[in-house]
């Protein structure tokens, strides 16, 4: 029952001063179902003899017991309209728009009632035909008058004290449907730590536009202006879709205004998380303007559901990532396979809550053994395989080539020709951007597993391969962004190797989204490259994140290391920018490569120069 909801509502404490304002607010939520009933019953008990006695010119002498009958004819259909609508019987919340709703049907309903039966029915008519119509409108405008009055004086009883010594006096950047939504959800509850006080928008449209009592008072310009002005202490960036240079630019403004800096999540985030009121601190992901991209992730369902899927490398960044969205739609079995059982341990308590690390589908393997990676396919007989292992740290691998061949080559190798014996349905190997037009030991020797990857999607007789290509990986681990919190942390200096080096960025769960998406919609042979937006300074990070922390922290400039860019390719010369599929996801053909010309490289036999060489002659 509406008058049962409203009655046991919020409300503010009896100790406090009862303006006459709230006693009318406590004596509505108290009034029941009947009293409802009777108000907008006599809506009609008014409009009935006001429309008629309208229609007579206002004269006395034209009253008659008809009009009497006929009102309360109209009452009668109003309670039957207002109960076959569902108006009476607590379905919507009390003057909610859905409530609202109802009783404009309920009228709509009496006033055809009325008109019928007076003009066929009734003869004499009881009434001009012309009263069942204007009394229909002046019932609509009674009904929905009280409702609103109402509503009003609810939300002004539950609105917050802007006053309170623990709220935080908010100025909201954005006036669009964002900070609708927040205003709602922050004007509503007497006891919200954020109160808006006022609005910014840069929108000339906007420039006289008020939000529930809010107003727009400037652009983003006059954010100090307006938090002196207002007396705030908090800046809320509220447009979900904001991309990093705006959240940047706006966090520098507000933190010069000594303002605390909040931002509405992302609409992906709100569905995950509790709603549009839960609004958080900046992240890296903001200000490097990485809001995810919503692949069609559910279209993956189809090939995943019910498989036995077994991922490589399952216990890194990547890997552990894929375990954990790949669970979610029910493959028959969810092998993970890595060499570091301290991972396994990590990924499985993960994903199960526990980790006795006793399930047959914890795979401890060294990719580099061919004969034990084709017996674990041989055992298991895998349908899709995700194949994230990889040696990745770019200066480690220059000084050992060698083992950038035997993980992430012939590793890759011995994981093809495995998954080639048990006819795996789907193979996608995970690649990186350095492998476009490739000038380190790390982009060579991935080059060369998406080349092979290509010549295996040629030879399988059934079954898709391809490879998907994408950038840093935002807080994975020996990314920049730990590196710098750690270094920030133990008081600087903070290492970037040129003020001009950028990078693409991207979150883990976006590389895992595109990953599985990639093996649905990906054609064999094919490398997946994902449209990141801009590159971002990495100096400029490094600022942000000493700014973040409230210290002063020295940047020390260390020069490029040998194979590092001073710009990364997602793309390289002469690949294609096609997107069949999904506008954000390019695809590329890859040249295949004879498997054969890759075991000819011996890393051991020669110098690292020499191994280098022969990575860089296996990517022409």
């Amino acid at each position: 029952m509406w008058a049962r909801d409203i009655a046991f509502g919020t409300i503010g404490a009896m100790s406090r001063p009862i303006s006459r304002r709230r006693r009318l607010v406590r004596w509505a939520r108290r009034i029941s179902t009947y009293v409802q009933l009777s108000l907008d019953a006599g809506a009609w008990a008014v409009a009935v003899p006001a429309a008629t006695w309208a229609r007579f010119d206002f004269r006395f002498d034209a009253i008659s017991v008809r009009w009497l009958r006929f009102t309360a004819f109209a009452v009668v259909v109003q309670i039957v309209a207002g109960h076959l609508v569902g108006l009476y019987r607590g379905r919507w919340r009390y003057a909610t728009f859905e409530e609202a709703g109802a009783a404009a049907r309920a009228v709509v309903l009496t006033t055809a009632g009325l008109y019928v039966v007076n003009r066929w029915f009734l003869v004499p008519r009881y009434v001009p035909e012309s009263v069942p119509v204007a009394a229909g409108f002046g019932a609509l405008v009674t009904v929905g008058a009280y409702r609103y009055l109402y509503r009003v004086l609810t939300e002004r009883d539950r609105r917050p004290d802007a006053g309170r010594a623990e709220a935080h006096r908010a100025v909201v950047f954005g006036a669009g449907e964002g900070a609708t939504q927040l205003l709602s959800a922050f004007l509503r509850d007497r006891h919200s730590p954020i109160v808006p006080v006022a609005l910014l928008d840069d929108d000339p449209a906007r420039r006289r536009l008020s939000i529930r009592g809010v107003k727009v008072a400037g652009t983003r310009h006059d954010i100090a202006a307006v938090a002196e002005r207002f007396a705030a202490d908090t800046l809320v960036i509220a447009i979900p879709s904001a991309g990093g240079p705006l959240i940047a630019e706006l966090t520098d403004l507000g933190r010069e205004a000594g303002l605390v800096v909040k931002v509405l999540p992302s609409i992906a985030e709100m569905v995950r998380s509790a709603g549009v009121g839960e609004i958080r601190d900046v992240t890296e992901a903001d200000l490097l303007g990485r809001h995810q991209v919503r692949t069609d992730i559910e279209s993956a369902a189809a090939y995943l559901r019910g498989k036995r899927v077994l991922i490589t490398g399952a216990g890194g960044s990547i890997g552990s990532e894929l375990c954990l969205q790949v669970h979610e739609f029910g493959p028959a079995r969810l092998m993970m396979l890595d060499r570091d059982e301290s991972a396994l341990h990590a990924v499985q308590l993960k994903i199960e809550g526990r980790a006795l690390l006793d399930s047959p589908d914890v795979l401890l393997a060294d990719l580099r053994d061919s004969d034990t990676v084709r017996r674990l396919f041989e055992e298991h007989r895998p349908q899709v395989v995700f194949h994230a292992a990889a040696l990745k740290h770019l200066p480690l691998l220059e000084r050992h080539p060698g083992e950038a061949v035997q993980s992430n080559v012939w590793g890759t190798l011995n994981v093809l020709e495995a998954a080639e014996s048990v006819e795996v349905e789907r193979f996608v190997n995970i690649s990186t951007d350095k492998a476009a037009d490739p000038i380190s030991v790390l982009g060579y020797s991935k080059r060369v597993a998406e080349r092979l990857t290509a010549r295996f999607a040629e030879s399988v007789r059934t079954g898709t391969y391809l490879s998907v290509r994408f950038g840093n990986v935002l807080g994975s681990r020996g990314s920049v962004l730990r590196t710098f919190h750690s270094q920030i942390a133990s008081g600087g200096p903070v290492t970037v190797t040129h003020p001009d080096v950028s990078r693409y960025f991207m979150t883990v769960q976006e590389a895992v989204q595109l990953v599985i998406q990639a093996g649905a919609i990906g054609s064999s042979g094919e490398v997946l490259i994902l449209d990141m937006g801009e590159p971002v300074r990495i100096a400029d990070v490094a600022k942000r994140l000493i700014a973040e922390a409230g210290t002063h922290v020295e940047i020390v400039y260390t020069g490029l290391r040998p194979g590092e860019k001073l710009e990364e390719d997602l793309r390289g010369e002469g690949e294609p920018d096609l997107r069949p599929a999904h506008p954000l996801i390019s695809h590329a053909p890859v040249p295949p490569l004879d498997p054969e010309e890759v075991l000819k490289m011996g890393p051991w036999a020669g110098d690292a120069e020499q191994v280098v060489q022969e990575l860089r002659r296996l990517c022409e």
